[in-house]
């Protein structure tokens, strides 16, 4: 991984505990999400308290990753190098789609004009809380921590043209799956199978999609932080993955394709 640049001890100590907590965190969470899935959507269910509109749970448990980041960035050692600002460029991209494109895209419900169904607050507040510690833990490691310049010059644009690449192939997968889902939800005739694309060989190409989004950001940032966060978003997104792949399977039976798998193609 790149070279760390020094600072105050005080920081780098908070720093190194928010990186080691986002690695902790990430095998508890696989293996608690292979039992308990998070009530929203498909697994909508009650007993877990009060719940909020999705759009607004989706615009404010998302959030910190773009006010938080943008406030931390410009306080970085390394925030005026052209190499650090061009790489945070594609996490903002794809916050600024989840936190303000996205939302607008959850269909009403078919009768009413309010968003359906309601989001549960305590889900949301715990998306929130992640969101506030990876959102320090990326804007601090490309804009302080890691130096893209010096000895990993000669590296740094091989590795960013790969990681681009996987990032943009991840991102268009994930905003395409999603509009096919919001677009069989808006239409308002019910679950059905969805048809197409990557969906003809996974069932969820959407988490497909943002896990290689960011493997993508890993390789381009070439630090400890880019890899704990693509190492969470696979323990998140795979079991849930799998759970969806197997309620379509539960609810199509028959009609549902054999051939698909939840999330990695011909493998898991």
């Amino acid at each position: 991984m790149a070279a760390q640049s020094p600072t105050t001890s005080d920081d780098q100590q908070a720093f190194k505990t928010c990186l080691l907590t986002l690695y902790v965190i990430a095998l508890p969470t696989f293996l608690a999400l292979h039992f308990i899935q998070a009530p929203y959507g498909k697994h909508r269910r009650p007993g877990w308290g009060p719940t909020i509109p999705s759009r607004l749970a989706w615009f404010l448990m998302e959030s910190p990753t773009l006010w938080l980041t943008l406030a931390l960035f410009p306080s970085g050692a390394h925030s005026f190098n052209p190499r650090s600002i061009l790489l945070f460029f594609p996490f903002l991209l794809h916050y600024f789609h989840r936190v303000v494109l996205y939302p607008l895209r959850i269909p009403s419900s078919p009768s009413t004009s309010t968003p359906s169904p309601g989001f549960p607050v305590s889900i949301a507040l715990m998306a929130f809380a992640f969101n506030l510690l990876n959102g320090y833990v990326q804007a601090r490691s490309v804009s302080n921590y890691v130096d893209y310049g010096g000895e990993t010059a000669a590296w740094f644009w091989g590795r960013f043209v790969a990681g681009a690449a996987i990032f943009v192939a991840g991102m268009v997968a994930n905003v395409w799956a999603d509009g096919v889902l919001t677009q069989l939800k808006a239409e308002g005739k019910g679950y059905r199978v969805p048809r197409g694309g990557l969906f003809e060989v996974v069932s969820c190409p959407n988490y497909l999609g943002e896990m290689s989004e960011w493997a993508g950001w890993a390789v381009m940032t070439w630090s400890w932080a880019g890899l704990g966060f693509f190492l969470y978003t696979f323990a998140n997104l795979a079991p849930r993955a799998r759970a969806h792949h197997r309620w379509y399977l539960e609810k199509f039976g028959e009609d549902y394709p054999k051939n698909r798998k939840a999330v990695i193609p011909f493998l898991y």
